[in-house]
């Protein structure tokens, strides 16, 4: 049986959960303390993992994701939005982890 990746799992968690703790609370400092806590512990991960310049990348990326998810969210609706980066940046950091 295929083993989920830990590590994407947790850069989904922070974007996904971020999204849905913002969503459902209406607060959206909330939202992004569980975007900010998931991202930081990913980053360390992704660290250990890949090295310093790849966490780097993946970081970036994650930001970016979540950035970006606005400006998509009017395209295409919110959740759809959310998902849609959350895949990249799980399948960025499954391929650059290896795990």
């Amino acid at each position: 049986m295929a083993r989920f990746p830990a590590t994407a799992a947790v850069a989904a968690t922070g974007l996904i959960g971020g999204y849905a703790t913002a969503r459902f609370s209406g607060r959206r400092e909330w939202g992004g303390a569980v975007l900010a806590a998931a991202g930081a512990a990913a980053a360390v991960r992704w660290g250990r993992r890949s090295g310093a310049p790849a966490a780097a990348g993946l970081t970036a990326l994650y930001l970016a994701a979540f950035g970006g998810s606005h400006p998509l969210a009017k395209k295409i609706g919110a959740w759809p939005a959310v998902l849609t980066v959350t895949g990249v940046v799980a399948a960025a950091s499954a391929l650059a982890t290896g795990d």
